[in-house]
Formats: structure tokens, C-alpha cells, sequence
């Protein structure tokens, strides 16, 4: 049997093929990766986020970009397409193009069934070689669950979990609080499968 062959592509290259495609992509040293598509749930959680920061933030000087805006990352050679950002001041854009921010201070994923182990152990650790990156919340769309890690300095910071609806997350990188039953608002769970156990 013959190899697979893969090519490499260039950021150019991907950009090009970005514009024109139907669907998204991310690009990953040279490898261009199809995005998994979203659920109802992924999209409440990402929108209930982005409305009330985009509120919170209307007198004040920091951006807030949705999952269509694409992140570059230069030293790992990315551009992926985060499900919301915040920036603060002006947004620096890659090569010109208003589509591709390069500062993000904080930066929130729902996690997808099919990619929440790779998003959990490697994108904080993608993001954090951005020089803007402080922040970073990982939101569980099956369970209330959030995940919340900050960067407070070279090699140092802390990181914490939040399960409970009345409980409220306060963001550090930026002045912004929200609670749980607002992040999961009209999200709702499928039924847990009990296991049957053998008699």
C-alpha cells in the first residue's frame, strides 16, 4: 500500500483557500485541519458569553470577537478560530487583514465532545506564547463545569474549576464578572446513560 502524501501549505496559501471555502479550517505548521462543526449548545454558551461581555464592555476600551475571527499564532505557526476573544485598545491584525487578530487577552473555548481532550491539554499552552495572551476559560457544553487559568507572571499563575449554577466567575485579566446560570442559559443537557450494573 502506498503513504498517504501530505503537503504542506503556506499561511498564504491557507488564507487563500480560507476565503473561498465553505467551511472552516484551521492551519497547524503547514497542515490545513477542517473544524468540527458547532451544536445549539456551543452556540448559546459562546453567544450568552459574548453579549454580556459586549454589554459590560460598551464604556470601556476592550474588543470582543466571535467565533468568525480568526487568531494567529506565531510561534506555533497557527491560525485557529477561538470562540470568543477579548482585546484591549486596538485590535493588531495580521498582514493588514481586519479578519486575523494576533492580541487577544483572554480567550474562551466551549469545548466539543470530539476535541475537548486536545483543547484542555494543549491550547492554554498554544495561547500562552502570545504576548498578549493572559487568560484563558474552558466551558463544558454537556455539564456546568468551567475551567479557568491565568497567567500572573513568567512561569507563574493559578487555575480553577466552577460546577455550580449560583456560583460567579470574576475575570482577572479584565474587569468582568458573570455567573454560571447566565453562561448556561437555555443550554440544555442531555440525559446522563446510567450504566446497568451486572446482578
Amino acid at each position: 500500500m502506498q503513504a498517504t502524501q501530505t503537503r504542506d501549505y503556506t499561511p498564504e496559501e491557507y488564507l487563500a483557500i480560507e476565503e473561498f471555502s465553505e467551511y472552516k479550517s484551521e492551519y497547524i505548521n503547514g497542515q490545513i485541519i477542517p473544524m468540527a462543526g458547532g451544536s445549539t449548545n456551543h452556540n448559546r454558551i459562546a453567544l450568552n458569553f459574548s453579549s454580556a461581555l459586549n454589554f459590560a464592555f460598551k464604556q470601556q476600551d476592550y474588543g470582543v470577537f466571535v467565533g468568525d475571527v480568526r487568531l494567529w499564532i506565531p510561534e506555533k505557526q497557527i491560525f485557529t478560530y477561538p470562540d470568543v476573544m477579548i482585546i484591549a485598545g486596538e485590535p493588531e491584525y495580521f498582514n493588514n487583514r481586519t479578519d486575523t487578530i494576533a492580541n487577544p487577552v483572554v480567550i474562551i473555548e466551549v469545548l466539543s465532545k470530539s476535541t475537548q481532550a486536545c483543547d484542555r491539554g494543549g491550547k492554554f499552552n498554544v495561547y500562552r506564547t502570545l504576548p498578549s495572551f493572559q487568560e484563558c476559560l474552558l466551558v463544558d457544553q454537556t455539564r456546568i463545569h468551567v475551567e479557568q487559568s491565568c497567567i500572573t507572571g513568567k512561569k507563574q499563575g493559578w487555575f480553577r474549576e466552577y460546577d455550580e449554577e449560583d456560583e460567579a466567575i470574576a475575570l482577572a485579566a479584565v474587569p468582568f464578572q458573570i455567573s454560571l446560570s447566565d453562561i448556561y442559559n437555555k443550554v440544555k443537557f442531555e440525559p446522563a446513560i446510567e450504566e446497568e450494573i451486572p446482578g
